[in-house]
């Protein structure tokens, strides 16, 4: 605002600069000013000079404002824009398992890096601009009526032709921007994509392919913002054709006025610069609303996020031992819009004790965990799962998931050191508690082989790593967290029959009391296990030990039987002893 009134200041000097210097006006000048300054009469040299120290001095007041205002803006607007920053990666990290599944990890990250950038473009450049707008028309308009009421009314009267037309391209500017913003989305989300699977892009020579993929979404993105540049060039030039027709009406009525004797030349320069200066600042408004709505679609986007729900527990949610029983009870599970994926699966594993599962693809063994660890709730009167007979559902989330310990058939490694990707758990973790885990896993020596060795850097979602390797460094990583309930999801299946056994074998010497949930395709990894569930379609088809169950005509005996090869029985035998 200060900024503003020093700049309004400029016009009035000239205007008493012209009238008095070179008219026959009397130099205005407060009578303390001319006390203090020996002024001769009738000496114009000393008034310019006047004139000019004064428009110097309102200079550096203007431009002592400006450095003010551009630093304090420039400080809240990034302190501002940080803020949203930490609370979007905090609230993302709270919400469900499902959101995450429903929406794309592409456009997650535009929503918070592009739309995010658009909001602080907003908030550093427009939104300071329209209230420095608003003072800006408030306080020329005022001057200018001071002057002439007639001059003043017509240059008045352009203001809501201005806000008329920027209004009607408003709505049309912020929907198409949406279209192309939601297109940027779907292009990273293919980037992201592609450079995640890019040996399986370089696998399968499908270079072309993806390439044809992109261009195709990235016309269609290019496309988006030249209808959007149409649009806008439509807005600019009818702006230019009546900020044209503005300025041509002051002069003429200017001119019309000065020669009647109505106004002085002093005024009518005044009232072109004040006119000037009112023209930009609403043109400006009018860019600064389709700049708005830009604004607004970015902000709807991050909102989404943000108004998206957390995860919450129950008030008193409970922490109890997590040691017991694990029992689910009559379990009915569907994910959203899909088919029942549980029918009434009922059974109870033993704590301490290993318990396995096999079943063929979609059969449901990976939701059942999934619902365990609590990644899904189960809708009321669906069933519930009890540890040591108290309901998961009226634990807190965090205490499940810390006394759960699992690994993936498809580990994801963070790209760090492989003693980092290890002791993710417990940071504070010796080298003496991160080797012994690997060798657990079977994955110590392979680590030494590296010419970094524990320290070396694991590439993104572990790439420099094989699969069996990545599976071990995972299950190390599982170790580490010391759970009284570990469940191993497929995760040997990327090792060797040999090294299975080998990690199957340390894992039964080293595992103490923990509760062991073993989920395979794989017979030889299953049937040691104390309990051996069989399911089929949702539903449970056989249950039992592996002895019972190879004695009974069902799906177990003929997958055993399938799979029984010479090897098997050896490496059975070399295990078994």
């Amino acid at each position: 605002m200060l900024n503003t009134v020093f700049n309004a200041l400029t016009p009035q000097i000239i205007r008493i600069t012209v009238d008095s210097v070179i008219g026959e006006e009397p130099f205005m000048l407060p009578q303390a000013v001319k006390d203090w300054l020996p002024l001769e009469q009738g000496a114009p040299l000393q008034l310019l000079l006047i004139a000019a120290l004064s428009i110097l001095i309102v200079a550096v007041f203007a431009g002592a404002t400006t450095y003010a205002s551009r630093m304090t803006l420039a400080k809240g607007s990034e302190n501002f824009v940080k803020a949203l920053r930490d609370k979007l990666y905090a609230h993302i990290q709270k919400l469900p398992f499902s959101w995450h599944v429903h929406n794309k990890t592409g456009e997650i990250i535009q929503r918070c890096t592009s739309d995010v950038e658009v909001i602080r473009n907003f908030i550093t450049n427009q939104l300071m601009e329209v209230f420095r707008t608003v003072f800006l028309i408030a306080l020329s308009l005022a001057i200018m009526f001071s002057m002439n009421v007639k001059i003043s009314l017509i240059a008045l009267t352009f203001v809501p032709v201005v806000a008329g037309y920027s209004g009607y391209f408003f709505s049309r500017i912020a929907k198409r921007f949406r279209s192309a913003d939601e297109a940027e989305g779907v292009l990273s989300s293919t980037v992201q994509e592609n450079l995640t699977g890019v040996r399986v892009v370089r696998a399968f020579g499908r270079e072309k392919f993806e390439i044809n993929r992109f261009d195709d979404k990235n016309n269609h993105f290019a496309n988006l913002w030249i209808k959007l540049g149409h649009l806008l060039s439509a807005y600019w030039g009818i702006g230019d054709l009546i900020t044209g027709l503005q300025i041509l009406t002051i002069i003429i009525v200017g001119c019309v006025e000065t020669v009647n004797g109505t106004i002085t030349l002093g005024e009518f320069l005044a009232f072109i610069s004040y006119n000037a200066t009112l023209v930009w600042p609403v043109r400006g408004l009018g860019r600064i609303l389709s700049e708005m709505s830009k604004a607004g679609v970015s902000a709807d986007r991050v909102n989404y996020i943000l108004e998206s729900k957390e995860e919450e527990d129950i008030p008193d949610a409970l922490t109890p031992p997590m040691n017991g029983d694990i029992r689910f009870e009559h379990i009915n599970f569907s994910y959203e819009g899909t088919q029942p994926i549980l029918k009434n699966v009922d059974f109870t594993i033993q704590a301490g004790t290993t318990f396995a599962i096999l079943g063929g693809t979609g059969s449901g063994k990976s939701t059942l965990m999934h619902l365990l660890n609590r990644l899904y709730d189960l809708p009321p009167e669906c069933g519930r799962i009890t540890v040591g007979g108290t309901d998961i559902a009226k634990m807190k989330r965090s205490w499940v998931r810390e006394n759960i310990g699992m690994v993936l058939q498809e580990p994801f490694l963070f790209s760090r050191t492989i003693q980092e990707n290890i002791s993710a758990f417990r940071p504070q973790a010796s080298m003496e508690e991160i080797r012994g885990v690997a060798g657990i896993a079977c994955v110590d020596e392979a680590i030494d082989g590296f010419t970094e060795g524990y320290e070396t850097i694991v590439g993104e979602r572990g790439v420099t790593l094989s699969g069996g390797q990545k599976q071990r460094v995972a299950i190390a990583r599982m170790l580490m967290q010391r759970a009284p309930i570990m469940v191993f999801d497929d995760s040997l299946s990327a090792v060797d029959a040999e090294t299975d056994a080998k990690i199957r074998k340390a894992l039964k010497h080293s595992l103490g009391s923990s509760t062991v949930i073993l989920i395979s395709h794989r017979i030889t990894t299953l049937m040691q296990a104390d309990q051996i569930l069989v399911l089929e379609d949702g539903a449970i088809a056989e249950m039992g030990t592996h002895d019972e169950l190879i004695h009974q005509d069902g799906i177990y005996k003929s997958i055993y039987d399938i799979q029984m090869s010479s090897d098997d029985r050896l490496l059975l035998q070399e295990g078994g002893e």
